[in-house]
């Protein structure tokens, strides 16, 4: 079963964008995947078009090597563009493998550990009001889970305007009294999307009572294990990180010096299923649970949710369209069949593969827009991160 067509298929979704990534083989059989560098999918259909000429007429079904060859076939190894590249074709390999075997991609990872996946409620809010209305909704239909994202600068005036001291000091006050409200029995994160430094973050989780939160994701870059590691000794919260990790290596000194307590795999960036798995048995060494990061469409879910089934250690998946919000991002013109959310949850289902089909002549008849994150920055005129 060779390899005998890789295609590319960026398309606008919701507020963002997604590449898709078909590989078709001489049998007939093809596979759908992902990448997950969002803005940068030029690039990553460039880093394709260089693995195409060595993939083609390859073995299909060799997805290990093929993932050695495509990460090691260059003298330049890895880096965020390169390991989009590789998961988006790692994860169609495995839908074909699966499709081919006549069983779900989980079945190829050992099997499934569980018979849904859960998941989180991702709240994003601009105003206390949201923040109150987004929460409770999504309780009352039985999420138990929230992971708040703030966005309370783009109320102000100049929606590219962010002064972190500023927000801490708003947003420690609201989750303070969000917490008196819907009790101890749910648990709430934050993701402060690396806006702030560590001493912003220290004085952010000295402004509110012990209990007020489960844990904080990503509050500072994390370029640097040093300086998470010298605020692990400050905050006595769990910290989650990984979303931007592009390799099993990125992860290591986060999950060797217990700087993470829930790792943040993004399974179309760190290298696709088979790089994945292999962070996902690393944390489980180190008895770390792994809370996916989803931000992207159904291929990144459904990828997500066969890792999901088949490791032991398992907490949530993140879900970004929630009966509170909908952002969009499952696509149904785009994902005639996709993985369909029963309340909080995602059923582990038996198709074959990955169990998404993709509307190809719909994106060939699509104008793809380049898109750009949002900018930020502070008072004085400084950029600062989004």
């Amino acid at each position: 079963m060779k390899i005998s067509a890789i295609k590319t298929y960026p398309i606008n979704v919701g507020f963002g964008s997604q590449l898709v990534v078909k590989v078709e083989t001489d049998s007939g059989i093809y596979g759908w995947g992902a990448s997950g560098l969002s803005g940068r999918e030029l690039a990553v259909i460039g880093a394709i078009e260089h693995f195409k000429g060595f993939l083609i007429g390859k073995d299909a079904r060799n997805i290990g090597a093929l993932w050695q060859e495509m990460y090691r076939g260059q003298y330049f190894e890895g880096g965020r563009v390169l390991t989009a590249a590789i998961s988006a074709i790692d994860i169609a390999l495995y839908d074909i493998k699966g499709k081919a075997l006549g069983v779900p991609v989980y079945e190829l990872l050992g099997g499934k550990h569980r018979d849904y996946v859960d998941c989180f409620a991702s709240v994003r809010f601009r105003t206390r009001e949201e923040l109150f209305e987004y929460s409770k909704t999504c309780i009352k239909e039985g999420w138990t889970m929230l992971r708040l994202a703030p966005a309370e600068f783009e109320a102000e005036g100049d929606k590219e305007l962010f002064e972190p001291r500023q927000s801490i000091a708003i947003i420690a006050e609201w989750l303070t009294d969000l917490r008196k409200e819907v009790g101890t029995a749910i648990t709430i994160g934050i993701d402060y999307h690396t806006r702030l430094t560590p001493a912003q973050t220290y004085s952010f989780m000295k402004r509110m009572p012990p209990g007020t939160l489960d844990y904080i994701e990503e509050p500072i870059r994390d370029e640097n294990p040093e300086a998470y590691e010298n605020l692990r000794k400050m905050v006595d919260i769990p910290f989650t990180i990984g979303e931007e990790f592009s390799s099993k290596w990125q992860f290591l000194p986060f999950l060797e010096r217990n700087l993470t307590q829930y790792a943040r795999i993004d399974i179309c960036n760190v290298g696709g299923i088979t790089e994945a798995m292999k962070v996902a048995s690393l944390a489980e060494a180190h008895y770390i649970d792994l809370m996916p990061h989803n931000p992207l469409g159904p291929i990144c879910t459904a990828a997500t949710i066969h890792m999901a089934a088949a490791c032991p250690n398992f907490g949530w998946l993140e879900e970004m369209n929630t009966p509170a919000q909908y952002m969009g991002t499952d696509a149904p013109e785009f994902y005639p069949i996709r993985p369909i959310l029963n309340g909080p949850t995602y059923p582990v289902l038996d198709t074959p593969g990955l169990g998404v089909e993709f509307n190809e002549e719909l994106a060939q008849e699509h104008t793809f827009k380049p898109i750009e994150i949002p900018r930020l920055r502070r008072k004085d005129g400084s950029f600062t991160n989004w």
